[in-house]
């Protein structure tokens, strides 16, 4: 495979309802030396284990790249784009950045070879998206590292910037949802960087708008 340029692709932030969403690509000529390093996806390892296996990458891979979707991005494609038409378009500007003969993707649709053939369409490379290819290849493993990194480090800007800890940003994360919350009943509406378009925030903002102040 060395003179085959491969690009993995994956993503971090699909389903928070605060921060953004980050696309990750990772290029190179053999992933070798990125299972040696031992990658795997993302969200089994810890944050520290993350950052180191991100400097490694950033020195072995012939390059990587990010595209970043802001809160605000996000709700305003969502008015006319599904997610999956917004990770594709996000998937293909990342691969599009440099020229890759085979792209690994993780695929963030349920029908796998559908998402494949839009991909290539798209792209004009081969594209080889499955679900859970960030534990099967080891470029996406790196793209997901990438992806979580950088998503984990605007997660701690956003908390700087409200001085407080926000969280993940996920719906799970009772830190997040307990800030929205709060932030919506101090303020009647969002605090900046959160997803109005999703479910968990829209359900936050009717009980607001239907509960007296009285009654907080």
């Amino acid at each position: 495979m060395a003179n085959v340029m491969i690009c993995g692709i994956d993503e971090a932030g699909r389903g928070p309802a605060m921060g953004p969403l980050v696309v990750g690509a990772v290029f190179a000529r053999d992933d070798a030396s990125f299972r040696e390093m031992g990658v795997r996806d993302s969200k089994k390892l810890s944050p520290a284990v993350r950052e180191k296996l991100y400097s490694l990458i950033e020195k072995e891979c012939e390059s990587f790249v990010t595209v970043i979707a802001s809160a605000a991005d996000i709700d305003e494609r969502r008015k006319r784009q599904s997610l999956n038409e917004i990770e594709m378009d996000m998937f293909a500007e990342a691969a599009l950045r440099i020229p890759a003969d085979i792209v690994y993707a993780d695929c963030p649709d349920v029908d796998e070879s559908r998402f494949s053939w839009a991909m290539s369409a798209r792209i004009g490379a081969k594209v080889v998206a499955e679900h859970k290819a960030d534990d099967a290849y080891p470029i996406v493993s790196a793209a997901s590292i990438v992806a979580k990194v950088v998503r984990d480090r605007m997660m701690l800007d956003i908390s700087e910037e409200f001085g407080t800890d926000v969280g993940s940003g996920y719906p799970s994360d009772r830190r997040t949802m307990d800030f929205i919350e709060k932030w919506i009943k101090e303020n009647g509406r969002p605090p900046t960087h959160t997803r109005c378009s999703w479910e968990p925030v829209i359900r936050l903002m009717s009980v607001s708008k239907n509960t007296r102040i009285s009654d907080w």
